[in-house]
């Protein structure tokens, strides 16, 4: 084979990829709230940060922080939202880099995310309580040091989700190369699959409107760059969660679901044993019991803090 062959057949494969990445961002270009409630805007470091509001201003405020994947977003916590809603004042949001939130290049890290949500929390709500999914409720733990948080719901916390790889990230955030490999990270197929593997116990369950909005979260302008810090592994906190919950002064609650295998029950009773909190436990669930048995969920949160109630 010649040079101008391998030349030509490396220009069509480039030409391909540049095709089928604009293909797939047409498709996925109607992208709305599908959240219940007034969806508002925060400014942030330049940044237009988009949360959805919901319930009684007078009620106690609830923050709800969703966890971190390729098509993460608040739309995590459409199944539980208006049943908060009757007792709490609730206000979702989507974390820069993600959801209806911009997506600016950045290199997104675990302080960037603690910092937000410090003064996201502090201008934006009153001495909330705080309900983190995932590695998310490592960034909540960091922040709740200089925070005004009332209570803090960890929903299946870690603070280790792979090795860290920064090669990966820089790959991922090129423009070409490393949008079509997101796109194939980031496919239905691929987003199915992690629901069925990691997020639900019955894969019944899985709502397709909840695929299909996460497929359209991965496909917005922008979409790569801050699951680049995640597969990279660089959006893990350096500190040990553990001694962090033994030492945070916020009230906190661990919830997990018990066939979690991603991040097991047993990680969640060590975690509850060292910080002396409450565990709940729901079956039949994995990382997303909130999502899968949400009157459930719902039900233990208010059992767990009964100042909410009316």
């Amino acid at each position: 084979m010649n040079a101008r062959t391998v030349l030509g057949a490396a220009a069509g494969i480039v030409g391909g990829a540049v095709l089928g990445n604009r293909l797939l961002k047409g498709r996925a270009s109607e992208y709305e709230n599908p959240l219940p409630g007034v969806e508002r805007t925060y400014r942030w470091r330049g940044i237009e940060v988009s949360y959805t509001v919901a319930g009684d201003p007078n009620d106690p405020d609830m923050l709800l922080c969703h966890s971190i994947h390729a098509g993460a977003s608040s739309h995590e916590f459409e199944p539980i939202l208006e049943l908060l809603a009757e007792n709490y004042h609730v206000i979702a949001v989507d974390l820069p880099g993600f959801g209806q939130s911009e997506r600016p290049p950045l290199v997104y890290s675990p302080t960037l995310y603690a910092e937000f949500l410090r003064d996201f929390a502090r201008d934006v709500t009153d001495e909330p309580i705080v309900v983190a999914s995932s590695l998310t409720g490592s960034f909540v733990v960091d922040a709740a040091d200089e925070a005004d948080f009332e209570h803090l719901v960890l929903i299946c916390p870690t603070d280790e989700t792979s090795t860290e790889r920064p090669w990966l990230r820089t790959l991922i955030r090129t423009p070409i190369v490393g949008t079509t490999l997101f796109n194939l990270l980031a496919s239905k197929p691929s987003m199915r699959y992690f629901f069925d593997r990691d997020g639900y116990y019955d894969a019944d369950r899985i709502d397709e409107a909840e695929v299909e909005y996460a497929w359209r979260s991965a496909h917005q302008p922008g979409a790569r760059y801050a699951p680049a810090s995640f597969a990279s592994g660089t959006l893990d906190p350096d500190f040990d969660l553990q001694t962090e919950l033994a030492a945070l002064e916020t009230p906190a609650t661990l919830v997990w679901g018990r066939d979690a295998e991603l991040i097991p029950l047993r990680q969640g009773r060590n975690l509850a044993d060292a910080g002396d909190l409450d565990l709940v436990v729901i079956d039949y669930s994995t990382l997303l019991p909130h999502a899968e048995h949400p009157e459930k969920f719902v039900e233990y949160l208010t059992a767990e803090l009964p100042r909410a109630e009316r």
